[in-house]
């Protein structure tokens, strides 16, 4: 029997049933808190906009909700496997099990088994549903919840170098010489970097060659003198090409359409490192609800009469949140250039599955 994964159907399917009931509560009460504190927090900005109202609200949260399940799917499965081991400890469900001959790993199983089909559901969510969701909520937020043109290459937050000037853009649509800003600043700068003027404008369109900017609006840094200008051309050396391959979004892309982008960007010799490690991370954040059910084990093992069974809780729910401190730490390092792509997703990955596992069998009684 030790040498078996599952040497118990009915125990397996027992532990699976109370480990998914729990993964689906918890997500579900996390979510509906968190929409209802982001709605309070976003509604005054919606409802300002002239003819948004209740419906512009439902979009907003059905937009909104992918995210933070997506967001939120391992804090749940960390959170639901102290939720079904705490008890199990408790009622000496767990010391029966160890009677009866079953490993800790055996015991562990069915969650494992279970947190395996919970990752590749995310990751399948986040591929169909998270990105598009993402891609249509930045640019409505760029628009500031204002109508949006029916377009479903629409980006958003694009910085462009002129030289020594920027070309920044809140979204685009379109694509070739029909491309068109939306929210543009352009900064003028000198030789050192230092803003001379900064010039804004509602929208910008190709005029082949440059952008000429609608209702531009002129502001002298040293001066602080505002003024308006009829029309005004500028970013001569942009071409379309160079907007379309700057305007990446890895958060509204799957991965598909990421490693397009990346590739052109490695075509034009840009650097890629940032986006790199993002698409690595969009298979390596899936796959941290298998290490979930692993770093909140420590809950398991161990008699309740000892005294130790809440201090073991706060122990692997420590485990788990570290993770997450740790992974966005390594994504930003690896955003920097400090770490190689791959292992900026990868290395806290393996680095909390080694600790889960050290865990379990050094507390394991």
């Amino acid at each position: 029997m030790q040498t078996e994964f599952f040497p118990s159907r009915t125990l397996a399917l027992y532990i699976a049933r109370l480990f998914i009931t729990r993964i689906l509560g918890v997500l579900v009460m996390l979510v509906l808190v968190l929409q209802m504190l982001d709605l309070l927090s976003e509604s005054g900005k919606i409802l300002a906009v002239p003819g948004n109202g209740e419906a512009q609200l439902w979009s907003y949260v059905s937009m909104r909700t992918p995210q933070l399940i997506a967001r939120f799917l391992p804090y749940s499965v960390l959170l639901a496997t102290l939720f079904t081991f705490f008890p199990l400890n408790q009622n000496s469900e767990v010391v029966a099990m160890r009677a009866a001959g079953l490993s800790a790993h055996q015991i562990l199983a069915p969650l494992l088994a279970t947190a395996v089909v919970v990752s590749a559901i995310s990751l399948i969510f986040n591929e169909r549903v998270v990105t598009r969701a993402s891609a249509t909520l930045k640019a409505w937020q760029n628009a500031e919840y204002g109508p949006i043109p029916n377009n479903s290459g629409v980006r958003s937050n694009v910085y462009l170098r002129d030289g020594p000037n920027i070309l920044v853009a809140g979204s685009l649509t379109g694509s070739g010489p029909g491309i068109r800003m939306e929210a543009v600043t352009w900064y003028r700068r000198d030789a050192a970097g230092t803003i001379l003027e900064q010039v804004r404008s509602p929208s910008a369109s190709y005029a082949a060659p440059g952008w000429k900017l609608g209702t531009p609006v002129s502001i002298n840094v040293q001066s602080t003198l505002r003024q308006e200008l009829p029309s005004l051309v500028v970013a001569r050396d942009i071409t379309p090409a160079q907007v379309a391959i700057s305007a990446v979004d890895a958060d509204g892309q799957n991965i598909v359409e990421l490693s397009r982008s990346i590739s052109a960007l490695r075509a034009a010799g840009r650097r890629t490192s940032e986006l790199d490690g993002k698409w690595w991370h969009k298979l390596s954040a899936p796959l941290s609800a298998i290490l979930m059910p692993l770093l909140g084990a420590i809950a398991a093992f161990g008699l309740a009469r000892s005294g130790q069974l809440l201090i073991r809780a706060v122990i692997g729910m420590s485990l788990g949140f570290a993770y997450f401190v740790v992974d966005n730490a390594a994504l930003a390092m690896g955003n920097f250039g400090a770490y190689p792509p791959m292992i900026a997703a990868w290395a806290p990955f393996l680095l909390f599955a080694l600790i889960g596992e050290t865990v379990l069998i050094r507390t394991e009684e």
